[in-house]
């Protein structure tokens, strides 16, 4: 498998391609600002053929360049319907802070001409790789993972966890759409189910694993430590 990944933008948002192996079709993961010219020199290098963008939520500093990708490329953008608004209106998802940054810019945000939407547990199969969505609410209320198998080195799967989990840490869910007890719900029903060995490339900062991260990231550690609410009668 190819994955080249690379932090484009003011966000340093990691934005990930991949392929099965160079000369083939692939994806690529959360192209956010500036992140096309980091696309086009993979695409390049690899001699690819970028079929599918996906979108693990719909913050501006992750979909930026998804129609200009998208648009170059005559591919699919995949989104959940719960951000699918934010494609065209960004601006409706992102803190004062990150406003004032964008002052005077005159950047226009439309929707590709391609757009699907992603539903809870499916499985897409695009550029011969299989994924599988978890609809992973908190940080945004359509904000979803990607896990494909990869099956060497002792790692069963990637997790794309966009910024539902990072090495050390967990998404905010104080912006826009955020719900706090709704992203520990996430993480408990679908972090913390998942095998040790799993490797996780989140939306920021270093590639982790979910063994790592139930032993030593202070927010899961909380998570372990408290009981499940009863769900019964």
């Amino acid at each position: 498998m190819l994955i080249a990944g690379f932090p484009a933008g003011p966000w340093g948002t990691n934005c990930y391609v991949v392929a099965t192996g160079p000369g083939t079709e692939c994806v690529v993961v959360d192209p956010g600002k500036d992140a096309a010219e980091g696309v086009a020199e993979v695409v390049r290098e690899h001699r690819l053929k970028p079929v599918s963008v996906l979108v693990t939520h719909g913050h501006i500093d992750h979909m930026w360049c998804v129609a200009p990708v998208a648009g170059s490329y005559d591919s699919t953008a995949w989104i959940h319907p719960e951000d699918r608004h934010l494609l065209t209106d960004p601006m409706a998802g992102i803190s004062p802070e990150t406003a004032s940054m964008l002052l005077g810019t005159t950047a226009e945000f439309a929707e590709p001409d391609d757009v699907r939407e992603l539903a809870d547990r499916q499985t897409l199969e695009l550029a011969g790789l299989e994924l599988v969505v978890d609809h992973t609410p908190g940080h945004t209320r359509g904000s979803v993972t990607f896990r494909t198998p990869y099956g060497d080195q002792g790692i069963s799967e990637l997790m794309f966890s966009g910024d539902l989990l990072f090495a050390g840490s967990i998404g905010r869910t104080d912006l826009p759409g955020g719900d706090h007890p709704t992203m520990l719900r996430s993480l408990r029903d679908r972090v913390l189910t998942l095998p040790d060995d799993i490797v996780v490339l989140p939306g920021h900062g270093e590639q982790t694993s979910i063994g790592r991260e139930r032993a030593t990231n202070p927010f899961l550690l909380d998570l372990i430590d408290t009981p499940a609410p009863n769900r019964g009668l």
